[in-house]
């Protein structure tokens, strides 16, 4: 009788484990989210500090496509519909590039990889508070969805002839 009942209780863990592993995805699966709110959680919060950098990559799942460390990331600290009014009017189009260059200035967090090579859970990161930078964004349908660099408006320098009177289109 005892082992019947051990067989059972066996069984009854088997199962219930299984069923987890079967229904579990992981958080970095997620197929609701579109590129605008994926670029959102990458790479904007208002409230981001340089201390900040290996828990909010951590919480907001961060990370290559293979789960090794992303050498940098950077977030812009402001709130979104800031960051949005640069794909609505308020930056300028670089035809050649197909990036869209902020008209405003932002500042940002820049949070880069300690040590090279390193994988999920082990990312640890230094940030580093930047200040009075453009950002450079790709947009589709008046949202960014890629963060492509920032710059310093003395290094638009070669790029403000092309930049200027082009507007953001799409």
């Amino acid at each position: 009788m005892k082992t019947l009942f051990v067989c059972m209780m066996l069984v009854l863990l088997f199962v219930s484990g299984f069923s987890k592993v079967n229904n579990f995805q992981p958080s970095e699966h997620r197929p609701e989210e579109t590129p605008y709110e994926k670029f959102r959680r990458q790479h904007v919060h208002a409230k981001m500090t340089e201390k900040l950098c290996n828990t909010e990559i951590s919480n907001r799942n961060i990370y290559k496509l293979d789960n090794s460390c992303k050498e940098t990331n950077t977030f812009i600290l402001s709130i979104p519909a800031k960051v949005k009014s640069i794909c609505r009017g308020d930056g300028r189009y670089d035809e050649n590039s197909g990036m869209t260059y902020s008209t405003a200035t932002f500042r940002i967090i820049k949070c880069k990889l300690k040590h090279q090579g390193a994988r999920k859970p082990s990312c640890q990161y230094e940030g580093r508070l930047l200040t009075n930078r453009i950002i450079v964004v790709k947009c589709e349908g008046k949202l960014p969805v890629h963060f492509d660099r920032d710059l310093l408006p003395s290094e638009l320098v070669g790029v403000v002839d092309v930049l200027a009177g082009s507007p953001q289109t799409d």
